[in-house]
């Protein structure tokens, strides 16, 4: 590994981790919230840097891929504008008193520690410590998640160290039945956990471990993706958590999880004596696609209304996966980029205006397009990239989605455009009350950001727009690895 190359790597880890015992220490909110936005920004130009650097050569712990550079990146991306956004909408809960300074300090470490997991996870080359990294991350957002100590935030909190503590374990199980499966091949010690040593030897290993190995990840790390019927905490921790954090979970923290599933599917995909994982996934994608679909039409708070659109479009990426080949792997791909963008756009919103309304019912916000233009108009912008109208950007990803299904599998593409028309219902329902009509609730001006929504939504529109040659090579090469 070159100089730089190992400079860059180890930036994107420690960056954040260092920052987060920094903040833990240091008094006053502004600081800290400055130091969170420049840790990020650092965090972020690190990542963009390994795009350039020589490619370092794996390691048994780390390692940089065209895959994980992908997640890696947009993580990082995501990361920075959340922080930004974070600044202004925390100061509002400090003046109203829902947050103490001391609390708003714990905040920011927790936040660039839960950064430092993400990042971890992505780039680790062995297979057990991308599971820590995924505990560390998931351990960070529950203490997040519970930090206004309300009755409702401490019973989600719960509700999610609970479940997510039954994923990981089931995760964990997992993991070392493909350890055992690779150690008759590999031989006793670290080799057996390094997964290009894995990847490379996968073909001899016991297929029959192998099988039931997948089944525990797939349940395990299938419950942090939000795939239903494993996606109870979910709406919980968006509606009663700060909203930054909820733009992470949906953004962010359900892409690391993915990217695990994703790796144990190019295992199994390498020994041709195993179950082929699509047909689970694709099930199971499927499944959540539609349950989440049903479930927009009951939600009478807005936070938990995009919480569900989270399952949705996780379901949708999860299918898209599961169906496998190069322009589903393509689509899935784009489609995991376009949401993160969008749903994290749609949070920054919502964060401001349930601020300014003092709630999160849905009935008690109308007419933001009247009282609050910018955030009126961000939101109905967010809402129509999120149900796949053009010419924004996860209108293209599922168009994709849908022709590569309608080729291979006719009937399940009816399922699957039935879901889809079933969420644009939804979602556009709730978007003309809220948005238009006779304006309802608080009409006080919003102290908010608007760069990171527009920011996102820009990018969503371009993207829809016109994709540009490195990029669809780059994700033509990377669906192509992904088998």
């Amino acid at each position: 590994m070159s100089v730089y190359a190992f400079d860059a790597v180890a930036a994107v880890l420690l960056i954040p981790i260092g920052s987060a015992a920094l903040m833990a220490v240091l008094p006053g909110y502004r600081l800290t919230a400055r130091l969170n936005v420049v840790a990020s920004l650092a965090t972020f130009l690190s990542a963009l840097s390994l795009f350039v650097i020589e490619r370092p050569q794996p390691g048994p712990y780390v390692q940089i891929d065209d895959l994980n550079i992908v997640f890696i990146v947009l993580n990082t991306f995501v990361g920075f504008t959340t922080s930004i956004f974070s600044a202004s909408y925390i100061a509002h809960e400090l003046e109203t008193g829902r947050l103490t300074p001391v609390y708003l300090r714990f905040y920011h470490a927790m936040y660039q520690t839960m950064m430092f997991g993400m990042n971890l996870a992505f780039m680790s080359n062995n297979i057990g410590l991308m599971w820590v990294a995924v505990e560390v991350a998931t351990l960070t957002t529950v203490l997040m998640v519970g930090i206004y100590r309300t009755h409702a935030a401490l019973e989600a909190a719960w509700k999610y160290f609970i479940l997510g503590s039954v994923g990981i374990a089931f995760a964990l199980f997992g993991t070392i039945l493909v350890y055992m499966a690779a150690r008759p091949v590999v031989g006793e010690g670290q080799d057996g956990m390094v997964w290009t040593v894995l990847l490379e030897r996968a073909g001899s290993f016991d297929p029959a471990l192998l099988n039931v190995a997948f089944v525990f990840l797939f349940l395990g790390y299938g419950t942090k993706v939000g795939l239903a019927p494993l996606h109870a905490w979910l709406p919980d921790a968006h509606a009663e958590g700060p909203t930054p954090i909820s733009a992470v979970l949906s953004g962010l923290l359900l892409n690391v999880a993915l990217y695990a599933l994703l790796r144990f599917k190019m295992l199994l995909a390498a020994n041709p004596a195993a179950i082929a994982p699509g047909p689970l996934m694709a099930t199971m994608g499927l499944l959540s696609l539609v349950f989440a679909a049903f479930m927009l039409y009951g939600r009478r708070d807005i936070k938990r209304l995009f919480a569900y659109s989270s399952i949705e479009h996780m379901g949708i990426i999860v299918f898209a996966f599961g169906m496998g080949g190069p322009l589903a792997n393509f689509a899935g791909l784009l489609h995991m980029v376009m949401h993160s963008l969008t749903k994290s756009a749609i949070f920054y919103a919502v964060g401001h205006i349930s601020q300014i309304k003092g709630t999160q019912r849905i009935a008690n916000i109308r007419g933001l397009t009247v009282t609050h233009p910018a955030l009126g108009w961000g939101l109905v912008m967010g809402v129509a990239a999120i149900v796949g109208l053009p010419p924004l950007g996860i209108f293209m990803s599922e168009f994709l989605v849908v022709s590569s299904t309608f080729a291979r599998q006719p009937l399940l593409a009816i399922v699957l455009v039935f879901g889809l028309l079933l969420a644009f219902g939804a979602l556009t329902l709730r978007l003309t009350s809220v948005a238009f009509g006779e304006p309802r609730g608080s009409k006080k001006p919003a102290d908010a950001s608007y760069v990171p929504m527009f920011a996102h939504l820009s990018l969503v529109l371009g993207a829809g727009v016109y994709l540009p040659a490195p990029l669809v090579v780059w994700f033509q090469h990377v669906a192509r690895l992904l088998g």
